[in-house]
């Protein structure tokens, strides 16, 4: 907790705070990365370009200085279990963090000037360490869970032992250790990151991709969906990589399985929903399921553009034979006559409407999409009565979904 004299500090800066979060948070990368460029190397340099990753952590920021006065309700532990377990799959370290301070701090007294008094600039202080410190110690359990040593590195070689092209844009890759050695489970709705040095002397990237295969396999698969640029925004540097440059036989560095949220959690009917790539962790669960547990009722509803479109949808029919009791549901905006021909779903045109879904009052449900799909399919399911703690959802990239409990 804040210290009292901290605490009303923070209460009367934060406003302040908050109207210039975006520009604390533009002048803290440019100050770190001046002095730090190798830490560009931990970073999406997409989302630093569109301000996307700026506009998270001062958020992010501001939103536990609240959470530290009093002034949201919203639960934290949950919050800061995702960041951890992102952070872990970066291989993010404590003293990072007293760099990432020091120029966050500056930052605040560079955009706020005088305003910034050294009783504000101590509080400010107490409220980084104490998100700071959260963070460390869960990161520090995850590094042991993962089976690492202190300081050793997350980064592991895997070599490519197939790669398949599930749609026009969807590539998934199946992987095994280089040194041969075990290949670890992992929960599905998990996920790995894949570190790649990009051509053209453009350093190291690092992305996030849900392990989409059966866990247990004597391989992981990942799938990875190709970015393509529209408006103005370039195409995805790392996705395109993977499609292009990536084939059999070629070595990826990929961190161990991380991820909070559990694509199987819980007993009784499960539902998943799914858009576009979105699909990965719900494919992980149902392979998992058809090895583990194959009479639970599972719904799966996925949306996504056209059926040719929606990867996966040829291993559909294995998966009904395995699981009797799966109900598919499919939602493509274009629908041919071709998709309604499938023996093994119901197919429905237009956007994915949660009225409609299929839901038993006593499901744990898993979310996977866009932040708007998963915005508008949880605010759904909430007001039809499903309980906020049942309904679990993975977002890869800065942002989070809206608290519909305020």
């Amino acid at each position: 907790m804040l210290t009292e004299s901290s605490a009303a500090v923070v209460t009367a800066t934060l406003p302040a705070v908050q109207a210039h979060g975006e520009a604390i948070t533009h002048r803290f990368y440019r100050r770190m990365f001046d002095a730090h460029p190798e830490l560009l190397d931990l970073f999406n340099r997409g989302n630093q370009a569109t301000g996307a990753q700026q506009a998270a952590l001062a958020g992010a920021v501001v939103a536990y200085a609240g959470h530290l006065t009093g002034g949201s309700k919203v639960p934290w532990g949950p919050i800061l279990d995702r960041i951890a377990h992102k952070h872990a799959s970066l291989g993010i370290t404590a003293t990072q963090y007293t760099i990432v301070g020091r120029h966050l701090l500056a930052a605040v007294g560079e955009v706020l000037g005088d305003a910034v008094t050294p009783a504000v600039a101590a509080a400010w202080d107490e409220v980084y360490w104490l998100l700071a410190c959260e963070l460390i110690a869960r990161e520090a359990r995850l590094y042991t869970l993962a089976g690492l040593a202190e300081g050793e590195s997350v980064w592991r070689d895997w070599r490519v032992a197939d790669k398949v092209r599930e749609t026009p844009d969807v590539v998934s890759f199946a992987v095994v250790p280089v040194d041969g050695g075990a290949v670890p489970t992992f929960t599905p709705g998990q996920y790995t990151s894949v570190a790649v040095d990009l051509d053209g002397g453009r350093g190291q990237q690092i992305r996030q991709y849900s392990l989409s295969g059966r866990p247990g396999a004597d391989h992981w698969r990942i799938t990875v969906k190709r970015v393509r640029g529209t408006d103005g925004v370039p195409d995805g540097m790392v996705s395109t990589f993977l499609h292009q440059q990536v084939t059999v036989g070629d070595t990826l560095r990929l961190s161990p399985p991380f991820g909070e949220v559990s694509a199987v959690a819980g007993s009784g009917p499960l539902l998943l929903v799914s858009a576009g790539i979105g699909l990965t962790p719900a494919m992980a669960a149902l392979e998992h399921l058809a090895a583990t547990e194959p009479q639970r009722p599972v719904t799966l509803v996925h949306a996504d553009r056209a059926g040719t479109a929606h990867a996966f949808r040829g291993e559909l029919p294995r998966l009904h034979a395995a699981l009797p009791n799966l109900r598919t549901t499919l939602w493509y905006e274009e629908v041919s006559d071709a998709d309604l021909a499938g023996p093994t779903a119901e197919v429905a045109g237009g956007l994915v409407d949660p009225e409609l879904i299929p839901v038993s009052p006593d499901a744990h449900v898993h979310l996977c999409g866009p932040l708007p799909f998963m915005n508008v399919v949880r605010g759904g399911l909430l007001r039809r009565g499903v309980p906020v703690e049942r309904i679990a959802y993975e977002v890869f990239g800065p942002g989070m979904l809206r608290d519909e409990r305020a």
